[in-house]
């Protein structure tokens, strides 16, 4: 096997490209990344001192890859599929693209505020940090829900890397700040994604590790 990701089934960011990956039924192999096991821990920091996963590891061209945006494009350039992730045409693409980091940035990493503020210890909590997540939240969330009103996927019909990031960060994020009751279209959408057998798939793999997710 010429493809090994360092992850953990847990991570939203981790899901994004396992979906990407079963997607395509790309073969690869994981590596479980465990960073309360020190040998784990040490293991991966060698790979990645930034300490961030997924990273994909490429064997036989000798290429390691981390951050998820980056190995779905990478994936897409040298182990294409039978499903197009990124458009060929070059403004799709960037639209792509942009709604990829718009549920990156504006619904993954606010959701993950306010779920790390609850397990902070005793006194070291942030209300003000967790009221700004929530805001943002609500913003990208208004927006989702007008964006997919009358479409199947985030870039309309066609399930796109946007969708890979979608999943898991809606998934989440509906966990943290419960939102389908408010956010109908967004609602649909994500009972969409849940449905989809690639997310369905990373989302069971998840299960024996979800018990560690506070939930609100």
């Amino acid at each position: 096997m010429t493809l090994k990701l360092h992850y953990h089934p847990l991570s939203a960011f981790c899901q994004k490209v396992l979906i990407a990956l079963y997607e395509n039924d790309t073969p690869f192999e994981t590596v479980f990344v465990d960073f309360a096991n020190s040998e784990s821990r040490e293991a991966f920091l060698k790979l990645w001192p930034v300490g961030q996963f997924p990273a994909l590891d490429d064997t036989a061209r000798d290429h390691f890859v981390p951050e998820s945006s980056i190995i779905i494009e990478y994936l897409a350039q040298h182990y294409p599929g039978k499903v197009t992730l990124i458009p060929d045409d070059p403004d799709l693409a960037r639209q792509t693209r942009f709604r990829d980091r718009f549920f990156d940035l504006h619904v993954a990493v606010p959701m993950q505020k306010i779920v790390t503020d609850r397990i902070r210890p005793a006194g070291k909590h942030d209300p003000y940090g967790v009221e700004q997540a929530k805001a943002r939240l609500h913003t990208a969330l208004a927006l989702i829900d007008e964006g997919v009103q009358a479409k199947t996927w985030a870039m309309g019909e066609s399930f796109t890397m946007a969708d890979c990031a979608a999943a898991p960060a809606l998934a989440y994020a509906n966990m943290a700040m419960p939102f389908t009751d408010t956010y109908t279209n967004a609602g649909k959408y994500l009972q969409r994604l849940m449905a989809r057998p690639s997310f369905a798939r990373a989302w069971a793999e998840a299960e024996p590790y979800r018990a560690n997710f506070p939930k609100a």
